[in-house]
């Protein structure tokens, strides 16, 4: 019976870790996706986007932040020039 508890512990500690790796995943998947003229018209970069986010997957923490970043600021962006709906870039 001990060993049922250890090893439904260690189901819930990777199950945990997974999640970045998830998150970064499904960044990486939407970054690979999205057509270069969408990445154009927003003026964003769509390779460095990949590369940060494969970086990113090499720690835990580094992950979760840039492919967070990516999904809540840059997605959006990108989406909406997909779809036709261009705003011009912003600075400073």
């Amino acid at each position: 019976m001990e060993d049922l508890g250890r090893i439904g512990w260690e189901l819930v500690a990777v199950s945990l870790a997974a999640i970045p790796l998830g998150i970064s995943l499904w960044a990486l998947l939407d970054i690979a996706r999205r057509p270069a003229w969408a990445w154009g018209l927003s003026g964003r970069n769509q390779v460095g986007w990949m590369a940060a986010v494969m970086v990113g997957i090499c720690s835990v923490i580094g992950g979760l932040v840039i492919s967070g970043w990516y999904l809540l600021w840059i997605r959006p962006v990108v989406k909406a020039a997909e779809e036709g709906r261009i705003t011009p870039p912003t600075r400073g």
